[in-house]
């Protein structure tokens, strides 16, 4: 089922990031909510740039909701989904309830991301693949290894490795993997990190958090670890440091030359 999703010729997607906080887009630095940075007050015209810059899916993340354990920011969710109903689309933040994920799924996302819920309660992300198959992500952000949740405010004593093994047989479409030390801080992300958990499971891996430039990108493909089948870049594409079009020209042109 998922060679059908994710063919074994690598294809990495540049997957920009819009991260909603009162309602704007921000850019937070390893995750301090109140260490924002405000990139735009429209977030439907923010998803027009990428879109235009030739992106094939977009990661939306409900700030708000990831500390507060709900949706706060859906109406934009909803926004950018109904403008582009064509355009796959994953979301995360607050997503802790079934329901919840049934109205984003009627909404138009085509993915929901379960972080802290698959952390502290593994048994609902099989609950929610049962019920939306081939609609969950999981999202796993690590420090120093170990998992964190609630908005990166906890860090648990489990690996991540050993809990994304947990899931493989659950049905879960993908695992978006954020190392906390870097994200937002435009240093490279942790390739050695993020390759050695797509080594270590079955499920696929989208790499997350510092990215930098077009070398991080480069970097990533030439691990030539079959299992990374994404990139999702935030401040690094609103700062200039990355341009979309380029990067994934880039993994298009690997692709092609590895066939």
């Amino acid at each position: 089922k998922l060679e059908a999703l994710f063919p074994k010729e690598k294809v990495m997607l540049i997957i920009p990031a819009i991260d909603l906080k009162d309602g704007a887009c921000v850019r937070l630095r390893q995750g301090l909510m109140d260490d924002a940075t405000v990139f735009s007050d429209d977030p439907v015209a923010m998803a027009a740039k990428w879109v235009e810059a030739g992106c094939r899916r977009l990661h939306l993340v409900d700030l708000n909701g990831a500390f507060e354990g709900k949706p706060v920011n859906g109406a934009a969710v909803t926004a950018i989904a109904k403008r582009y109903p064509d355009l796959p689309i994953q979301i995360g933040g607050g997503i802790r309830s079934l329901e919840t994920i049934e109205e984003y799924v009627k909404a138009g996302v085509s993915y929901v991301i379960i972080g802290t819920k698959a952390v502290k309660e593994p048994e609902f992300v099989a609950e929610a693949c049962r019920a939306f198959p081939g609609k969950v992500i999981v999202g796993l952000d690590a420090k120093d290894g170990f998992v964190a949740t609630d908005g990166w405010a906890e860090v648990s004593s489990i690996q991540v490795i050993d809990l994304a093994k947990r899931f493989e047989a659950d049905g879960v479409s993908a695992i978006v993997y954020t190392d906390i030390a870097k994200d937002g801080m435009m240093q490279g992300c942790n390739v050695e990190a993020t390759a050695a958990l797509a080594n270590a499971t079955s499920i696929p891996v989208i790499a997350s958090g510092g990215i930098h430039n077009l070398g991080d990108i480069q970097t990533l493909l030439d691990t030539t670890t079959p299992g990374i089948i994404g990139a999702i870049t935030g401040r690094a594409i609103y700062e200039g440091t990355l341009d979309v079009a380029v990067a994934q020209a880039l993994c298009d042109e690997y692709a092609a030359s590895n066939k």
